[in-house]
């Protein structure tokens, strides 16, 4: 039976802790939610893991380790898999009426309008209405906009009937996720988390409980929705900063100044946070969470959060100008872009991760396929995989074979020392586009490469 850890007193607490007595479920082990229960693991606690995704299921329990981009996972998922603290399941309802912990780490995508949909954490939480008793802990790890789980994520597990009692038969808590693609480890080491709860007396023991887990600070909230409010305002604050640079990019590149080396210089002051220029902003984080507060805005007021927009409408911009300085480096040539041959190097929606969610490269791959581009594209995390309906090169060679130009999406460590005597000798009027900054302009035109670079005016 689970234990009500809300009826317990601090030392009782600290004992269940102590010895690992708690069993933990986490329902959703993708991206983030494995790399949790891989930490819950390892602290000692009984951990399963609970995902609709059979295939990924079936790796975890046969030993395969899923998430071969996101390093120092692999060993606790070796030693946690051999000493049988953790699997994983795709029944839920065989699972949470034995766990005392159950944390949700499920996606919250975007509809075709924009619109986050939480269909996922919604259709769990109708599930747990039958499964909890008991007290348990509900904690949604998953980022939503500020008042979901007090609403529609709470009456979902309440039920229509009401036949749960919050405090009762269930608690519901919040403690956010911050950890970066391809850098988790060290985000779940290094920084504080926040934790908010529908009943005060929660919020504590969520806080014991991760601090027994990661070590790090628990910063208490007063609710569910201000901790919310706090993830999304930390992402979205770069979404409006890239928007911002992406937008300054645009202006310099007409006036001939080099983003790169005004951003190096404003460095220097003590208050500058350096933000760089780019073909877009992708990812399940930073898009979505500027629309989850625009989805919020619009509940009140539609003129609310018109900075949110405008950043927005610049970063959904940003494919549409890398293909006119494509074009207008093809001009230069004396050719065409319709009808040529165009490798990309890059396809994931940020370097070194592979991770193609709303990822600028599809976009404008789709634009070019609309110009009759024949594209050959290499990605170093996506080796001979189809992606948007392309079939991906073994190498950088095989890729630049046969085409007219050369556009780098994505910033992967692969690309920092890129053969351009082979660029420049595979190439007829060979074109080079950087949308990452990776580039030294003037070393590639001392090769007669004609080259053109997101916000590289003047150079």
């Amino acid at each position: 039976m689970p234990v009500n850890l809300s009826t317990l007193t601090e030392s009782q607490l600290q004992d269940y802790l102590k010895n690992n007595s708690l069993k933990i479920c986490v329902i959703g082990i993708g991206r983030i939610g494995l790399p949790t229960a891989l930490c819950f693991a390892k602290a000692g606690f009984e951990t399963i893991g609970v995902d609709i995704n059979e295939k990924l299921v079936n790796m975890v329990n046969s030993g395969d380790y899923p998430l071969k981009d996101e390093p120092e996972f692999d060993k606790i998922f070796e030693s946690v898999i051999e000493n049988k603290k953790f699997r994983a399941e795709t029944d839920i309802s065989k699972v949470v009426p034995k766990c005392d912990i159950i944390l949700l780490s499920l996606p919250t995508p975007m509809n075709n309008q924009n619109i986050p949909d939480y269909t996922a954490l919604l259709t769990v939480g109708k599930s747990l209405n039958g499964l909890l008793s008991d007290g348990q802990i509900v904690i949604v790890e998953s980022t939503v906009e500020p008042g979901f789980i007090e609403n529609e994520l709470f009456q979902s597990i309440e039920g229509p009937e009401k036949n749960l009692i919050s405090g009762t038969d269930f608690n519901l808590a919040v403690c956010p996720e911050t950890a970066n693609p391809g850098e988790i480890m060290h985000d779940f080491k290094k920084l504080p988390r926040l934790v908010g709860s529908i009943d005060e007396n929660i919020r504590p023991i969520v806080s014991k409980l991760y601090t027994n887990v990661f070590g790090v600070e628990l910063i208490p909230m007063p609710n569910c929705k201000t901790a919310n409010a706090v993830k999304l305002t930390t992402n979205v604050f770069r979404e409006i900063n890239i928007g911002f640079i992406n937008e300054l990019s645009l202006l310099f590149e007409k006036l001939g100044i080099d983003t790169y080396t005004v951003i190096e210089a404003a460095k220097s002051k003590y208050n500058f946070q350096p933000h760089y220029p780019g073909p877009g902003v992708g990812g399940p984080c930073l898009p979505v969470n500027a629309y989850q507060y625009l989805n919020s805005s619009k509940k009140i007021d539609v003129n609310f959060l018109k900075i949110v927009q405008d950043a927005r409408k610049i970063n959904e911009s940003m494919p549409q100008h890398t293909i006119e300085l494509l074009e207008d480096a093809f001009s230069e040539s004396n050719n065409s872009l319709e009808n040529s041959t165009v490798t990309i190097l890059g396809v994931s929606y940020k370097p070194n991760v592979h991770d193609i969610q709303i990822a600028p490269s599809e976009t404008i791959i789709k634009l070019l396929k609309e110009k009759n581009v024949n594209l050959k594209i290499f990605d170093p995390y996506f080796i001979s995989e189809k992606v948007f309906g392309y079939k991906t090169e073994n190498s950088i060679p095989e890729a630049i074979s046969g085409s007219d130009a050369i556009l780098i999406i994505t910033g992967h460590n692969e690309f920092n020392n890129l053969n351009l005597e082979l660029l420049s000798n595979s190439m007829n009027k060979p074109i080079l586009v950087d949308c990452t900054g990776k580039i030294d302009p003037q070393n590639i035109k001392s090769r007669g490469i004609i080259f053109r670079g997101i916000g590289r005016g003047g150079l």
